[in-house]
C-alpha cells in the first residue's frame, strides 16, 4: 500500500448535532449550539456534519471560528430532500441544497450527506405519505437524486453521499 492510499483508507469517526437529539435549525427544546460544539469536542471527536442548516452559524468566517477554536473540523453537509416527489420541486430543493453546499464547501468539506425526506413528521409523527414508494416514485428518486449529484459536484466540488434512514 502506498503512504496516500494507507493514509486515505484510514477511517475518521465523526459525529453530528442529531446525536445530540438535534433536528432542526431552532427549536427551544435542543441543546444550544455552542453547548453542542463544546460537548462534542469534549467527548474526544475532531470532526462535525452540518446538521440542519440554521442551526449552526451559517456564516462561514464565525463557524470556521467557532469550529477551531473548539478543534474541530467540518466532513459534511447535511440536507433533506423530496426528490421522490419529481422535478417539481428541484427548484427548491436546489435553492436549498445550494445554500448548504456553499456553507459545505467554505468549511473545506468535501461531502454533502443527502437523505431523502421522512414520510412522517419529526415532530408529532403523523403520517405524511405512503411509506412505499411506488415504481414512479422510485424513477423520480434516482433521476434527481443523479442530477443532483452532478449539479453539487459541477457546482460546489462536493460529493453527495446518499444515507438511507429507517424513516424515509
Amino acid at each position: 500500500m502506498t503512504p496516500s492510499v494507507r493514509s486515505s483508507a484510514r477511517i475518521r469517526i465523526g459525529s453530528a448535532p442529531d446525536s445530540w437529539g438535534v433536528w432542526f435549525p431552532d427549536d427551544p427544546q435542543q441543546v444550544p449550539w455552542q453547548r453542542f460544539l463544546d460537548e462534542v469536542a469534549e467527548a474526544g471527536y475532531a470532526w462535525i456534519e452540518l446538521g440542519p442548516y440554521g442551526y449552526l452559524p451559517t456564516d462561514p468566517a464565525r463557524l470556521a471560528d467557532e469550529t477551531r477554536d473548539r478543534g474541530l473540523a467540518v466532513s459534511a453537509g447535511t440536507v433533506f430532500t423530496g426528490l421522490h416527489h419529481g422535478p417539481a420541486v428541484w427548484d427548491r430543493t436546489w435553492a436549498h441544497v445550494a445554500d448548504i453546499a456553499g456553507l459545505t464547501r467554505a468549511m473545506g468539506a468535501e461531502h454533502l450527506v443527502v437523505i431523502p425526506s421522512f414520510w412522517r413528521d419529526d415532530k408529532t409523527g403523523e403520517v405524511l405519505e405512503d411509506r412505499v414508494l411506488t415504481p414512479a416514485q422510485w424513477r423520480d428518486l434516482t433521476a434527481q437524486t443523479e442530477r443532483l449529484g452532478r449539479e453539487v459536484r459541477e457546482r460546489f466540488g462536493l460529493r453527495i453521499v446518499v444515507h438511507p434512514h429507517a424513516d424515509t
